[in-house]
Formats: structure tokens, C-alpha cells, sequence
């Protein structure tokens, strides 16, 4: 099930605001409770410095590096467009870098939010180029650092792209890993592609309330993954950083079905060691005799949805299914946008991207919040599972979280009435 954004507008700014929220903040360190009011922009006297849209920076000890690789796996054609006899990707490899090297990377192409902006019927109503130039931390062109790092690979939500999921690829890369976002062809609503070819996307159309749909696009996604390691990491890798990549400790996550497909490439990939599903229903069940004992993390939104017995009855199944260490965590105020970097950029720009009813109640998260609780268990999970470094958030309710509900499917066989969640016919868990 695909929790589908209900307006145009809301698609557009979710996916243009990036779908889902990270959650960014330093480990061991309160924040300020959660506020559903925007925060004050800070006083300054640059009024364009001000407007400026940004993301939080990344809480770890490394600058982050990044270069775009676009792949083509001639192998198999396209899942979407019969025409295109191959399938293409675009991945963003983000990578700890040294200080002071490189030049500043772009959020997204103008072309992208144009795309985005143009599918929504918002032209005109948001600057494109603001969005493009949303300040990130990142650098084009920055030497890397000396070492080697684990590899995760992120996939974004269904519609979405991988700038949706900036903020967390690089807090992730400036606590020591090398992160491959993927962009999966014709499955955004606008990705840039060599030559300036902007695709859009073809499957939205072909999934949404399709019988299997989401079981077959959530199989696709897991074949671009195998690919995608087979380019990072074989004899002949594509990546000029490849040396950068320790490839014993691989580790994906995702954003709703981009969160599903990790459950999927583990199952057919034993390279993936550790997996992390943020919001997302899985469209291709489990396997019955689980992921070979590998560690499985699932947060998502603590609403009638998500939590166990939820109207997402595939957390349910998984859960019974995964079969070594694993955790289901829900969050109290989040939706489902609040694992990207919606929330973020929307409450500098003062309006809601959540993909609901204009009416609908803005989630009781800040986008600071979302993102600093998103980046830490995020990276609390695949440093035990990646480092066996011991994590304490993982053990149990947190003091500095206490949005962060741990579930036991075992005691609790029903959830509890949710009148404020929502969830569309084709109940795919979004993205």
C-alpha cells in the first residue's frame, strides 16, 4: 500500500520538498520538544541570505563529499517505458571528505523542481530556483578522506527523488559512511539524466491502484540495487572512489517504498547485511522463512497505520517473519512525509508539504525534530549492526526521544481508534 498524496500540490511539494523527513541531531543531546509551528528565520541583515532555504548540517566528525553517477544496466530493459532497452539509474555518492576541498553541490536541477512544480499545477506559485538552491552540505569535486567506510544505499519514496533524502545522506556520510542515493528511471516525478534529458514519472500511472503494481515496482527496485552494488563494488567498479568502500558492511535503507524494497534486496542479495524500512508497506511480503537472521529496523508513524494490528497489515506479517534481531518503532507526532526532507524545507517556506488535505492538521513535529530523530536512529542502527558499536537508543524508550514508541506485537494485538490518520485505497505506505 502506497500512501498516496491526495493533491497535486501536495505530491509536487512533497517530492519537490523531498518527500519524507530525516530526523537530524547529535547523539546524546536533548532538543527542544517538539513545536508545529515553523521556526523563526534568524536575524539577519542579508535579506536573500535569509530566504534562503536550508538543511540542517551534518552532526558527525567528516566534511562530505559528493559526485553524481548515472549507470545503465544494459542487461534488462526498463520496467516502465517498453522503448528504453536498458534500465537507468542516477545515484549521488556522498562520502566523508577533507575540509576545505570542493565546491558547493545543488539541491536538485531547476529542471527537476520545474518538473515537479509543472506535475503539481503550482507554476508560478513557487520559485523553482529557490528550491534548486536550497543550501546543502555537500561538496562537488571534495578529496576524500583517508579510510574505509561502510556503504549504504538509500532509496526514496515512489514519485519522489533522491534529493528527497539529502539531509539524512549526509549526516550519514559525515559520521563515516559512503551512501549511494538511487534514482530509479521513470519512478520521480522528475529526474535529470545524461544530456540534459529530464524523465518523468511513467509508473505513477501504472502502480497507483494497480492490483501488484507495488509488488512488482518494489521487485524492480531491488534488481537496481543488486546493480548498483555490482558497480560499486566489483572488479571493474564505475565509482572513481570505489577504494573508499569497506564491502563487508553493507547496509540500505528507504523511504516508504523506497523502505520496502530494502526488506526485498536483502532477500535476494546477502551482501546487504542490515536493513531499515521508514514508513513504507511492504509491497513484496517478507519471505516466510525471513531475511537469514539479518537485523531489521521498521519506524514509522505511531497512527492508526503503523502501529501493530494497524491498517497496514504488512508491518504485521513482516514482523512475524523477520527472524533476527529487529525493532518496530513508531513516532508520535510524525506523518508520513516526516522521514524526508519535506517538513524541513516546508516550515521555512510556511506552508505544509505533508501530501494531505490542504484542512488536514500540520504534523505536530517540527521539521528540525523530524530530521534530528530520523538522522539518529538511522545511524544509532547501522552503527550496532554495521560498527557493533552498542547503541542504547536501540534498548528502549528514550528520555531524549520520547516521541519513540517501542512496539511488542506480542503484548499488543490491536491499535488503538485513530481518527486524525489517514490512508488512500491503495494503501501503499507512500513513496
Amino acid at each position: 500500500m502506497i500512501r498516496r498524496p491526495r493533491t497535486a500540490a501536495g505530491l509536487a511539494l512533497a517530492v519537490a520538498l523531498s518527500l519524507p523527513l530525516p530526523l537530524a541531531a547529535t547523539a546524546g543531546t536533548a532538543l527542544a520538544a517538539p513545536s508545529a509551528t515553523a521556526p523563526a528565520a534568524p536575524p539577519t541583515t542579508d535579506t536573500k541570505a535569509a530566504a534562503r532555504l536550508r538543511l540542517p548540517a551534518p552532526t558527525g566528525p567528516y566534511a562530505v563529499g559528493r559526485s553524481t553517477l548515472p549507470l545503465t544496466d544494459h542487461s534488462r530493459p526498463d520496467l516502465w517505458v517498453p522503448t528504453a532497452k536498458a534500465r537507468e539509474l542516477m545515484v549521488d555518492m556522498y562520502y566523508p571528505a577533507r575540509r576545505g576541498t570542493g565546491a558547493p553541490a545543488r539541491y536538485a536541477t531547476i529542471e527537476e523542481i520545474r518538473a515537479l512544480l509543472k506535475q503539481a499545477g503550482l507554476e508560478g506559485k513557487v520559485e523553482p530556483e529557490r528550491l534548486s538552491d536550497t543550501a546543502v552540505h555537500s561538496r562537488t569535486g571534495a578529496r576524500p578522506a583517508a579510510g574505509k567506510y561502510p556503504l549504504l544505499v538509500l532509496s526514496p519514496g515512489f514519485g519522489a527523488s533522491r534529493y528527497s533524502l539529502t539531509s539524512l545522506a549526509e549526516d550519514l556520510a559525515g559520521r563515516g559512511y559512503v551512501v549511494a542515493t538511487v534514482d530509479h528511471a521513470y519512478e520521480s516525478i522528475g529526474t535529470t539524466f545524461p544530456g540534459g534529458r529530464t524523465l518523468t514519472c511513467a509508473a505513477c500511472e501504472k502502480v497507483y491502484g494497480t492490483e501488484g503494481g507495488t509488488r512488482y515496482a518494489t521487485q524492480g527496485r531491488a534488481k537496481d540495487v543488486a546493480f548498483v552494488l555490482d558497480q560499486l563494488t566489483g572488479r571493474h567498479p564505475a565509482w572513481r572512489y570505489a577504494h573508499l568502500i569497506d564491502g563487508r558492511r553493507i547496509g540500505m535503507a528507504g523511504h516508504s517504498l523506497g523502505g520496502a524494497s530494502a526488506a526485498s534486496a536483502m532477500a535476494g542479495d546477502h551482501r546487504i547485511r542490515a536493513g531499515l524500512n521508514l514508513d513504507g508497506a511492504f509491497g513484496d511480503p517478507v519471505p516466510a522463512d525471513g531475511l537469514g537472521s539479518r537485523p531489521f529496523l521498521m519506524l514509522g508513524t505511531d497512527d492508526g497505520v503503523h502501529r501493530p494490528g494497524g491498517r497496514d497489515k504488512t508491518w504485521d506479517l513482516a514482523w512475524s517473519r523477520l527472524n533476527g534481531w529487529k525493532r518496530w518503532l513508531t513516532v508520535a507526532g510524525a506523518d508520513h512525509y516526516s522521514f524526508s526532507d519535506a517538513p524541513v524545507l516546508g516550515d521555512q517556506l510556511g506552508f505544509p508539504v505533508t501530501g494531505a488535505d490542504p484542512s488536514a492538521p500540520r504534523p505536530a513535529l517540527s521539521g528540525e525534530r523530524s530530521a534530528a530523530l530520523t538522522r539518529s536512529y538511522v545511524a544509532a542502527f547501522f552503527d550496532l549492526h554495521l560498527r557493533h558499536i552498542p547503541q542504547p537508543l536501540l534498548d528502549g524508550p528514550s528520555q531524549v526521544y520520547p516521541e519513540v514508541k517501542f512496539n511488542d506485537p506480542t503484548r499488543t494485538r490491536t491499535a488503538p481508534a485513530d481518527r486524525t490518520a489517514r490512508i488512500t485505497p491503495t494503501a501503499l505506505s507512500a513513496g
